[in-house]
């Protein structure tokens, strides 16, 4: 099925982009709504990604931010459960870093949940080191990529 990418732009775009963060994000973790929003969200340089279905459900969503000069960092990468490992989570990548080269970004760090840290070395991100454990339980890795 061929999914379209893009950046929600209205409130029911938005709606549903947060829905899929806190489903897949925070919810299986005992989290409340809202903790899967940030503050710099509507930040003017903050570039959410969401892969769309023709049918119009939301396959998977992420987000770009800047990260200090040159660098910004991927976050909230949330592929909904039955389109994983259909590819969504590489499109959305390629589709943020396609934004972050354009922007003259030259670096993009990440803090990848261990699962995932395999998914982030198959495209090119190098393992840093250890970063943080979320909600007590969840070990997270910093990775980085040169663009």
């Amino acid at each position: 099925m061929t999914l379209s990418l893009s950046s929600p732009a209205t409130t029911a775009e938005f709606a549903a982009y947060y829905r899929l963060r806190y489903e897949v994000l925070r919810q299986p973790w005992g989290q409340p709504e809202g903790s899967e929003r940030a503050d710099d969200d509507r930040a003017p340089a903050t570039v959410h990604a969401m892969a769309t279905a023709p049918d119009g459900r939301v396959a998977g969503v992420a987000r770009l931010s800047p990260a200090g000069p040159d660098q910004a960092q991927v976050r909230f990468m949330a592929v909904a459960p039955e389109w994983q490992g259909q590819g969504v989570g590489r499109q959305l990548l390629h589709y943020l870093e396609a934004n972050a080269r354009r922007g003259g970004i030259r670096e993009v760090v990440l803090h990848a949940r261990e699962a995932a840290v395999p998914f982030y070395a198959r495209r090119g991100y190098a393992l840093v080191a250890p970063s943080h454990t979320l909600f007590g339980r969840i070990p997270h890795f910093l990775m980085r990529k040169a663009l």
